[in-house]
């Protein structure tokens, strides 16, 4: 089950569980769009790994209790925001590999 962090790892912002700009990796770091952009290109600090779009998860008890009420949203706010100088040097070699090739 994803944690659905609440804030970009880097810069803080908040991403509430039904952001559309929220983006994960596969261990669900958790960055806004605007940092996985500008910032990371799409690398992973803390793994090297792409991004893609975090799934939202249903308001609504729809079916079977998989919604918020039953499975929230973490709290736990993980910030640790990036070195930008030393994240363009590790990305530099990488960010030019699709995600699904690293």
């Amino acid at each position: 089950m994803l944690e659905l962090h609440p804030t970009c790892e880097n810069c803080n912002k908040q991403l509430p569980p039904d952001s559309t700009v929220a983006m994960i990796c596969t261990f669900e770091c958790t960055f806004c769009c605007d940092c996985v952009k500008n910032i990371l290109f799409n690398v992973c600090p803390n793994c090297g790994g792409g991004f893609v779009p975090r799934p939202i998860r249903p308001q609504i008890n729809w079916k079977d209790d998989n919604c918020l009420t039953y499975y929230p949203a973490s709290n736990k706010v993980v910030h640790k925001p990036v070195d930008p100088i030393q994240h363009r040097t590790f990305a530099k070699a990488i960010k030019k590999i699709s995600p699904e090739r690293r």
